[in-house]
Order: C-alpha cells, then sequence, then structure tokens
C-alpha cells in the first residue's frame, strides 16, 4: 500500500476497546483493509489475555494448573515482567488477578471488597515462564495491566506499518506511541482534577504511558496498582509518567515507578532508556530532563 501524502489533512478514528477509549489519527483515511486488520490484532489479544471473559486464555489458565503455550507475542510482554519484578523486588507482578478480584475489581465490576482477599503468588515461583511455555504450580488469574495496554498499542503500530501507514498517532485510554513527521503535543492530566494539565510534552517516533490512582478508583481508597508484595494498593504515588521507544516498555515503567524511582530503575538494569515523571502524594514532584522542561511552574 503506498504511503499517505504528506499534504493530506490528518483523519482520526475513534473506537472503544479493552475497556478504554482509543483514538487513531493518521494522514488521510485509514484504508478499510488496515481498519479491519487492527480489529483483528485487538480482538486476538483480548481473547488470549483479558481476564473478563470466560474464553479467553488467561481464564483457562486461572481455572487449571498446568503447562501452557501462549502465543509468540507472549514473548516480550512476559519477559518485560520478569525484568520488572526482579527490579522492583516483586511489586509489578502479572499474578494480582485473583486480589484485584478479590478487591472488587472483577468480570462482575462488584467494587465491593471481599473481607479475606487472597495473597498474591510470586512470579516465578508459583508461576514460571520460559519464553515459550508458561507452567503454574496452582490456578493463578494474569493480570497483564501493568503493560498490556501498552503492549497491544505497539502491535496495532505495527498493524499500521504493515500496511504502509508511516505517519500515526495511537492513543489508547493515554498509552500513547507517534510515528512519523507530525508531532503529537500531550498534555499531561493532573490526577485529581482532569480538567487540568501540569505540563504539556510533544512525542516524536516515542511512546508515552501515563498511570494514575484515580483512573481506576473505588470503595475506601482501593484502585488497581497493587504493590504485588502485599497485595495492597499502592499510596505514596498518584500518578506517572513515562517516555520510551515502544509503548510497552513505557507501560511497564509507569507501572514500575509506584514502586521505585527513575535511579533505582537505572540501577537494577532494566536496560532502557528512558525519561520519567512520578507526581508523590505529598505534592513534590520527581522529573528527569525530558519532563522537567515542559511542566508549568
Amino acid at each position: 500500500m503506498p504511503r499517505p501524502d504528506a499534504a493530506l489533512a490528518p483523519t482520526r478514528i475513534e473506537f472503544d476497546a479493552i475497556g478504554t477509549r482509543w483514538s487513531i489519527t493518521t494522514l488521510g483515511a485509514l484504508p478499510a483493509d488496515a481498519s479491519r486488520a487492527v480489529d483483528t490484532r485487538i480482538e486476538a489479544f483480548d481473547l488470549a489475555w483479558s481476564r473478563f471473559r470466560p474464553d479467553s486464555l488467561v481464564s483457562r489458565i486461572a481455572r487449571k494448573a498446568g503447562r501452557y503455550e501462549l502465543p509468540g507475542e507472549a514473548g516480550p510482554l512476559l519477559d518485560l515482567y520478569s525484568v520488572l519484578a526482579a527490579a522492583t523486588d516483586g511489586a509489578v507482578n502479572p499474578l494480582v488477578g485473583r486480589r484485584l478480584e478479590h478487591l472488587g475489581y472483577g468480570a462482575d465490576y462488584a467494587f465491593h471488597a471481599t473481607p479475606d482477599p487472597a495473597a498474591v503468588p510470586r512470579w516465578g515461583d508459583a508461576a514460571t515462564w520460559n519464553g515459550t511455555h508458561l507452567v503454574t504450580l496452582e490456578p493463578v488469574l494474569i493480570d497483564v495491566g501493568a503493560a498490556g495496554k501498552g503492549y497491544l498499542v505497539d502491535l496495532v503500530a505495527h498493524v499500521l506499518a504493515d500496511a504502509g501507514i508511516d505517519d500515526f498517532t495511537i492513543d489508547a485510554g493515554g498509552d500513547i506511541r507517534q510515528a512519523g513527521e507530525v508531532p503529537a503535543r500531550v498534555a499531561l492530566e493532573h490526577p485529581l482534577d482532569p480538567t487540568l494539565a501540569i505540563g504539556v510534552v510533544e512525542l516524536r517516533d516515542t511512546a508515552l504511558c501515563a498511570s494514575a490512582v484515580n483512573r481506576r478508583a473505588w470503595g475506601d481508597d482501593l484502585h488497581h496498582v497493587l504493590d504485588g508484595r502485599s497485595g495492597a494498593p499502592t499510596r505514596e504515588v498518584l500518578a506517572t509518567w513515562a517516555l520510551a521507544p515502544a509503548a510497552l516498555e513505557a507501560d511497564g515503567l509507569a507501572s514500575a515507578l509506584f514502586f521505585t524511582t527513575h535511579a533505582e530503575l537505572a540501577e537494577r538494569g532494566v536496560g532502557i532508556a528512558f525519561e520519567s515523571l512520578r507526581l508523590l502524594r505529598d505534592g513534590s514532584v520527581e522529573a528527569t530532563a525530558a519532563f522537567d522542561e515542559v511542566l508549568f511552574r
């Protein structure tokens, strides 16, 4: 497929998928075959990784311990989880799904915590990943919310690139990847007031992912960002942002930043060049250079 002419006006499509609002902006209209390929890619990912549908691979793994062959896309995702689990002493853990259910964030969206929430199995103990197969010693409910949405943004970006579309911005509920000649200007939303921005960053051939405790919050200080060691929602950090070459990396790092600092992640050998911003509950801000220069003071 020929590359869209740079003189064409940007075209934006919006849709809902995996529980969030998406937009894809391209130069010229998104061809119908490319749009269908995007839908197919998202559906396949959801069928593998959604803990909210009973026919998913994740739900099958949750019902019975065993040895499971995972789709090829699993490699980069679970490899990153292993890296981040080691760098955060287990705080980032894809086995928090059952704990989230017991705290109220399950397929029924009850948002009501049970009296005795389940403990979180340890990644690498209750479940081991060898690059192709996952072996579980007990039924475990995987939740890839710490990096999965960003990864799906990357997979959709690959679909667009395969269709010859080189200029695009993909935004999946704040997980954003930009490519091509038209940069994207993105406001950094204040976690306590979505009508306010704390800064504006420009994206050029990079990814920006954000996470905040107000996005999925319910009950008495309950939200979706859990510490895999204690099983409790994190308290000290309100919001994080990460800039990285790919949205998988940016999403996973934004999650890890709830439990540790940029410097500690670098010291522990994460091996990814990234920029970061953390807004702490006490109002203080920790920002690397790329964010520090765009914050409103």
